[in-house]
């Protein structure tokens, strides 16, 4: 059985800017436009993050449009957002959080069987060294697959 997912946002810089250690996979409690537009990939992930207040699970500051036929009751863009985890989840990384000092990032939204899902790294912030460390490998490795592939056997 596959499984029917369209992918509508990916935080592109969440890789270059953190090493992901553990993924977990959330819905989000969205109002009535807010799928919407989600449905129409306007939305940005770019500078969400998580949080966690009361031990619940927040994404705050993702930025989804305006429904274009959307009247009065459209909805507010960047307003936070609760993410469905259990308790038993909230609790443990609330704990990693606060004692490792790792952050929660959105790498991306996508919608699974007709509901939005928001798949949420564990991240620990890297150093610029690391950065240039990362950049220098990947560009060795562009190197290489560039010279395999004129070569012929």
């Amino acid at each position: 059985m596959e499984r029917d997912i369209k992918v509508v946002a990916r935080n592109k810089k969440a890789e270059h800017n953190y090493f992901i250690l553990e993924t977990f996979e959330f819905g989000i409690v969205l109002k009535g436009t807010e799928i919407k537009s989600i449905r129409a990939s306007k939305l940005s992930i770019q500078d969400a993050y998580c949080q966690v207040k009361n031990e619940e699970l927040f994404i705050i500051n993702m930025h989804i449009a305006k429904y274009d036929h959307g009247n009065i009751f459209n909805h507010d863009e960047t307003r936070n957002r609760k993410l469905l985890a259990h308790k038993r989840e909230i609790r443990r990384l609330l704990g990693k959080v606060k004692e490792e000092g790792l952050t929660l990032i959105p790498l991306e939204v996508y919608i699974s069987r007709g509901f939005a899902k928001v798949k949420v790294g564990l991240c620990k912030g890297k150093k610029q060294y690391d950065k240039r460390e990362d950049i220098k490998r990947k560009t060795i490795e562009r190197e290489i697959n560039k010279s395999m592939r004129g070569r012929k056997y």
